[in-house]
């Protein structure tokens, strides 16, 4: 009788034992399987990530990234691709960094020079070498003094008089500078034939400098640039006046 009866408490604790071994391990097999399931890692990886994160990979993507689907880039699989959008956004986000940040510095000293050259014309007093407000006397001037024929005009009607004109060296070449007045304000814009991938043509539109206004233009096949003390707006009406002239073909005749 004790014998059976202690071969029966013996089964019970036995019984009792592997049920708990059962239920400690059926966590952990639920967590293997789940780990083992297609787009797991990416789930998982995703729940780490800050929220701030997310959203910033999903706008980057049109909110495509971590919801997969036709036409939008699909949740990455368990196999290592999970990092794949962090990487692209990163190369993104680098080559941006390197245009925005190379083009000032390739700039600046373009764009000192400029200044420089301006100041010095105004302190010296020889700011102009042909005086006139005819621009069919300016442009002939230029001839023999360079190897190019600058377009001239006289934009008194646009409220920019062209006094006269002279020859500046800039960048390492002899340009023409033509010399306007707006109301009390000296406007030089030099003019120089357009070359590819020059720090001279390649600069922003307008910019500030040392308390003095800049614009860039490409027209008639000539790079353009103007510098003055007077607000920016002043720069703008200018090239607007210009362009207009131009686009007329009176600046196009060999001799003005």
């Amino acid at each position: 009788m004790r014998s059976a009866r202690e071969g029966a408490g013996e089964g019970a604790d036995a019984a009792r034992a592997g049920g708990a071994a059962s239920q400690s391990e059926a966590p952990a097999a639920a967590v293997a399987a789940a780990a083992q399931a297609p787009g797991s890692s990416a789930r998982l990886s995703s729940h780490r990530r800050p929220g701030w994160f997310r959203g910033w990979v999903d706008r980057l993507f049109g909110g495509r990234a971590a919801h997969g689907g036709q036409g939008g880039l699909a949740a990455p699989s368990a196999g290592g691709g999970a990092g794949a959008p962090l990487v692209v956004a990163l190369c993104v986000v680098g080559v941006a960094l390197t245009l925005n940040l190379r083009r000032p510095a390739e700039f600046a000293p373009f764009a000192d020079e400029l200044v420089a050259s301006h100041v010095r014309a105004q302190v010296s007093g020889r700011d102009i070498d042909v005086i006139s407000t005819d621009r069919h006397t300016v442009k002939p001037w230029f001839n023999g003094r360079l190897d190019y024929s600058p377009p001239v005009e006289d934009l008194a009607a646009s409220g920019f008089s062209l006094e006269g004109g002279r020859l500046d060296y800039l960048a390492h070449r002899r340009v023409a500078v033509l010399v306007y007045r707006y109301r009390k304000h000296v406007i030089d814009v030099y003019v120089f034939p357009q070359t590819a991938g020059g720090a001279d043509g390649g600069g922003p539109s307008t910019l500030a400098r040392e308390g003095y206004s800049l614009a860039h233009w490409d027209a008639e096949g000539m790079t353009w640039w103007a510098i003055t003390d007077a607000a920016p707006d002043a720069l703008t009406g200018l090239e607007a006046a210009l362009k207009a002239r131009l686009a007329g073909g009176s600046g196009r005749t060999e001799n003005g």
